[in-house]
């Protein structure tokens, strides 16, 4: 039987205000950080949909129990973000334009590739979480600690529980299509649509929310706009359109770091990966001994103090 737990989370989102620029101390991050919200969405509901085609081809009780775990585990991220954005969306109504986009754009991935392709989708993004979020894990202190509590806690929960369930996609995939050749083919355009879906959500954002409280052009996570946007205020004549200016979220992060979760999410799309090796963060540890200890991790930096 698998080892996942499912855990139900509230974070508050709807006792106050939802800042959009949550982390003052690094709008850029804010600003990415939301975008994964919106993200979370639209592929999470992609994957508990596949899960009910996908379930009567698998043959193995075991498997057929880590499926369920991680798509209950999914589901939960979902309702969570949806909390979130539907605080981003009281602030600024026309983020619900951007959020249905987004969710579209998946609808349509749904209704337009095979089982087999929205498997393989699963199995690339999935594989590149763990390097990735141990990244932003390893770094809580100034990407998570300064921010609103909510938006932190609602992170940092979700990034260790896709640590913990690291392996499932891939297990599923290769229980089912079994082809590290197919895989490794799809994913340039898994990753071409992911950050389709991102722009989506940093153009919404970009146009629903003012300059003053977003902070940054969000577009800005993207290297090819920031060099337009650059060659635009150079080039006289040209159009432009100033959204404001344009740091990388990471910037601050240790180099070193940076380039050891590039290379782990390069050698997650190899063959024969196992996500199961993989270096784990150390936070990832201490939020489940909180969590088993009954500490209340939905507020995550604030509870220990609400309590005192």
């Amino acid at each position: 039987m698998t080892d996942l737990q499912v855990r139900k989370m509230r974070f508050g989102f709807e006792d106050r205000d939802v800042p959009f620029m949550w982390n003052p101390a690094n709008p850029a991050w804010s600003s990415m950080a939301n975008a994964v919200s919106f993200l979370a969405i639209g592929f999470e509901k992609m994957i508990v949909n596949m899960a009910r085609e996908v379930m009567p081809k698998i043959t193995d009780p075991a498997i057929a129990a880590e499926t369920d775990a991680f798509v209950r585990q999914e589901g939960q991220h979902s309702t969570a973000h949806r909390q979130h954005v539907n605080g981003l969306i009281r602030a600024y109504p026309g983020l619900k334009q951007t959020l249905d986009e987004v969710i579209g754009a998946y609808d349509h991935l749904a209704a337009t590739t095979p089982m087999e392709y929205r498997l393989a989708y699963t199995a690339d993004l999935e594989a590149t979480f763990t390097p990735v979020f141990k990244l932003m894990l390893d770094n809580e202190d100034t990407l998570f600690a300064p921010g609103d509590d909510r938006v932190a806690s609602l992170l940092i929960w979700h990034f260790v529980e896709e640590v913990e369930h690291r392996s499932s996609a891939l297990i599923i995939f290769d229980h089912v299509v079994g082809s590290d050749l197919y895989r490794m083919r799809q994913a340039p355009s898994v990753f071409n649509h992911v950050l389709d879906v991102i722009a989506i959500a940093c153009r919404g954002f970009n146009e629903h929310v003012p300059l003053a409280e977003r902070g940054v052009d969000a577009m800005s996570m993207f290297a090819r706009h920031r060099v337009k946007q650059k060659i635009r205020r150079l080039v006289p004549g040209m159009s432009y359109t100033d959204y404001g200016p344009s740091p990388r979220a990471f910037a601050d992060l240790p180099l070193r770091q940076q380039l050891t979760a590039l290379r782990g999410t390069v050698r997650s799309q190899l063959p024969r990966h196992s996500p199961a090796d993989e270096d784990l963060p150390v936070l990832a540890d201490e939020w489940f001994t909180r969590f088993d200890a009954g500490y209340d991790v939905t507020r995550w930096y604030t509870a220990e103090t609400a309590a005192s």
